[in-house]
């Protein structure tokens, strides 16, 4: 059985999933919306938040929600209160996601770096386009051992891993979101 944080379900985005998430881009969503429909004195926002929030702890009877259905919530309510102006501006915008270098490393055959490249490229314009502004990658050193193709850590690991990180890093400075660069992080094995 899943432990389910705040009793929320699982977030879909595309063919990601999402468990264990904060709520704070929830507000921040809507914060971009009435700001775009030009009501950036629109009030209601943390209660609309606080709307959003309960529907997901205790009415929502879903164990995967798929983030668009969310946010078609989201405009209905919205719409339901006069608010039409600013559903029509709501933009999805993701919590942030978690996706593993090694999964991305174990698809593409050893020693077909350029193939990895390629699919990560692929994956951060996917997420992207789906609403994520920050992506954590974890499992560094793992993908980094089956790109290199050995199973002890060299000077080769050393080169590859520096690759990957400069990939991200270029990656990220080329995608913008409503909040400047998309912000790509690496967390700790």
């Amino acid at each position: 059985m899943i432990c389910l944080v705040g009793n929320r379900p699982i977030l879909q985005v595309g063919n990601h999933q999402i468990v264990g998430y904060e709520v704070d881009w929830i507000e921040t969503a809507l914060r971009r919306a009435s700001l775009a429909a030009d009501r950036d004195d629109f009030p209601f926002i943390e209660e609309v938040r606080d709307g959003v929030i309960y529907y997901l702890e205790h009415k929502c009877s879903l164990r995967l929600l798929p983030i668009e259905d969310l946010y078609g919530r989201m405009r209905h309510m919205l719409d339901k209160i006069g608010c039409s102006a600013i559903a029509r501006e709501l933009r999805v915008l993701t919590p942030p996601l978690t996706l593993s270098l090694a999964r991305t490393a174990r698809k593409i055959p050893a020693g077909f770096e350029l193939g990895f490249f390629q699919e990560l490229r692929k994956l951060l314009d996917e997420v992207h386009q789906l609403g994520a502004e920050e992506v954590r990658f974890t499992e560094i050193q793992e993908a980094t051992l089956l790109l290199a193709g050995t199973r002890d850590w060299d000077s080769r690991c050393e080169k590859m891993q520096r690759e990957v990180l400069d990939f991200l890093e270029m990656t990220a400075q080329g995608k913008e979101t409503a909040n400047g660069k998309l912000a790509l992080k690496l967390e700790a094995a």
